[in-house]
């Protein structure tokens, strides 16, 4: 198994390019289902999460041409994927693949909505908490799906088509969101999601939906309306930069000290955490190529934090957050109020000379002088990346073992590091 050393100690300058969003990737992918037509989409990362659900896409029968990174000037430009279904020939979704990534559950809705019928395992893929899916199925219910739960399966049918319907959710759900949006696309008639989510992936899925055919309304907004169609087209869409890459560059710069360009970040995808960087005291610029981030003089400076669904402080952020203020002059709080079990970090933070203390959803963090490498492991995605940037500010040396978690979601991570003068390195394992 991989692992990750870091040396400690060294500013991070230059540029790092934003690569294509995962949590965009991951929906738009499935989207090529809705459809007989090709779905060419740009920008696509090169990430263990997008391989394993190119795996299921092509277990239902989606055909699959890539076009590899382009060389010149717009270096953080992706991969290109043309996508047919033009045959889907397996309406299950197995256990061994749905296990292992949550976000391959969302091809349920779409398999109802084009084939009437779909069996998809119970999703699993994360340890940071229960995550039902109970909102999926109550959404895709109200579109006129029949569905039972069986040997860990849900077996869904819908014999006459799916149907518009009037959904409120009763909390905010990105994947509940996704599911039906993507199943409404192909549904009879109006459909209203209320308390839909409002993240920019959400909206950038629903941009590629418009492409095909489909009629949106408040796009961006809490109330999405989706007139259905009969059948939808294929389209060229390109994935939106990923803002949790561009949040987490931001925090590391901002630890270490220095002054980075995010070549082709958006301000507008994630203004709440720029704001929290800029109380800890890093200088946030935003320009015509992207996003500049420095810190060049000056201490950190303590934050308190709530995490919120989108435009609050996103939950995806909050290990990285927390790795940054370990080093504060003076004490943090960090409340996570999305997921359970989101503090895993904590305790390996704590290995490297953290000083934080939990009690229930909250994170009190009280700044120390120095953190000193040592071998830790990830345990999460986000967390994972957390123990990343305490490596770039602790002296000496800090192993990360389990680094497959890293490679689920950040692309070239040590390359992009070790550009800007990181000093990491991949040990392979064997």
């Amino acid at each position: 198994m991989d692992r990750i050393q870091i040396t400690g100690g060294q500013q991070l300058n230059g540029t790092i390019p934003i690569s294509g969003a995962k949590n965009a990737a991951l929906p738009l992918l499935i989207a090529s289902l809705l459809t007989d037509d090709r779905l060419t989409l740009k920008n696509v990362p090169n990430l263990a999460d997008v391989n394993l659900l190119v795996r299921i896409l092509r277990n239902h029968g989606v055909d699959l041409a890539v076009d590899g990174k382009r060389t010149g000037p717009i270096q953080h430009l992706g991969e290109t994927f043309h996508l047919t279904a033009r045959d889907v020939v397996d309406t299950t979704a197995p256990y061994e693949m749905v296990s292992r990534m949550r976000a391959s559950f969302w091809v349920l809705g779409p398999l109802i909505a084009r084939m009437g019928v779909a069996k998809v395992s119970l999703p699993g893929g994360c340890a940071i908490g229960t995550r039902p899916v109970d909102l999926h199925l109550m959404g895709l219910k109200a579109l006129g799906a029949e569905i039972d739960i069986e040997g860990g399966y849900v077996i869904a049918k819908a014999p006459k088509g799916l149907r518009g319907a009037h959904i409120v959710f009763p909390k905010v759900s990105v994947g509940a969101t996704h599911n039906v949006l993507l199943a409404a696309a192909l549904a009879r008639g109006e459909t209203v999601i209320e308390n839909a989510a409002r993240e920019p992936e959400i909206g950038d899925v629903a941009d590629c939906l418009v492409k095909m055919g489909a009629r949106i309304d408040g796009i961006g907004t809490s109330v999405l309306r989706i007139q259905g169609r009969e059948r939808l087209e294929g389209a060229v869409h390109t994935v939106l930069p990923d803002r949790i890459e561009t949040g987490t560059f931001a925090f590391a710069v901002a630890a270490t000290g220095g002054d980075v360009l995010l070549e082709g970040a958006k301000a507008t995808h994630l203004k709440t955490a720029l704001d929290v960087l800029a109380e800890t005291g890093a200088r946030v610029e935003e320009t015509p190529r992207g996003i500049r981030v420095a810190r060049t003089d000056g201490g950190i400076a303590p934050v308190s934090v709530e995490t919120q669904p989108f435009p609050g402080f996103p939950t995806d952020l909050q290990a990285q957050l927390m790795a940054l203020v370990t080093r504060a002059g003076g004490t943090s709080v960090i409340r996570e109020t999305i997921f359970e079990n989101r503090f895993m970090h904590v305790q390996e933070l704590a290995r490297l000379g953290a000083d934080i203390h939990l009690h229930g959803d909250t994170a009190t963090i009280k700044g120390v002088k120095t953190l000193t490498g040592a071998p830790v492991m990830a345990t999460d995605l986000r967390a994972s990346v957390s123990l990343v940037i305490a490596g770039l500010m602790a002296e000496g040396m800090t192993t990360i073992n389990r680094v497959y978690h890293l490679d689920r979601g950040f692309e070239q991570l040590e390359q992009k590091l070790t550009r800007c003068g990181a000093l990491v390195e991949r040990i392979a394992s064997g």
